[in-house]
């Protein structure tokens, strides 16, 4: 079944990914009462990464901030695996983003501000959240950004 938010992604000419299926032991998301909260979602496009390596070395903040889109849209998915509807979504609490960075790069928030724009032109005023960007050394399989997603939902 696909809503309003599935069909404004259609008109935003994207497509909600399958769940990215767990590097280790935990679940994509977890449901608690009206919140759901993602693990960190990579940028994972067909179950590999486009690009890896340090943002502001290897990759660019452009690349970067695209990628953290990508990780937002994966987290739609896994909001969806335990929501059953993207259009339960209330709002968007927070999002956390990491971004693996060169040792002199200080752009973080722009890159994270690819996930927020993405939730954002998805969502409208529901997309609206509070946020970190932090600054990691490096993050898992070396991805260039990781990012987190909360969602409260209306009761079902």
């Amino acid at each position: 079944m696909s809503g309003a938010v599935e069909a404004k992604l259609a008109e935003l000419g994207l497509t909600l990914p399958e769940v990215v299926p767990p590097l280790a032991a935990y679940q994509p998301a977890v449901q608690s009462g009206v919140y759901v909260y993602t693990s960190g979602q990579l940028p994972m496009v067909a179950g590999k990464l486009p690009v890896t390596g340090k943002v502001g070395a290897e990759v660019t903040a452009e690349e970067a901030k695209e990628l953290a889109a990508t990780c937002a849209l994966n987290a739609l998915a896994a909001v969806k695996s335990v929501a059953g509807d993207l259009d339960r979504i209330k709002r968007v609490v927070k999002v956390v983003g990491f971004v693996a960075s060169a040792s002199d790069f200080t752009g973080q928030p722009g890159v994270i501000n690819g996930a927020s724009e993405l939730l954002g032109a998805v969502l409208g005023d529901k997309g609206v959240h509070a946020r970190s960007a932090v600054g990691v050394a490096v993050l898992p399989l070396d991805a260039p950004v990781e990012v987190e997603v909360q969602v409260e939902l209306v009761e079902a």
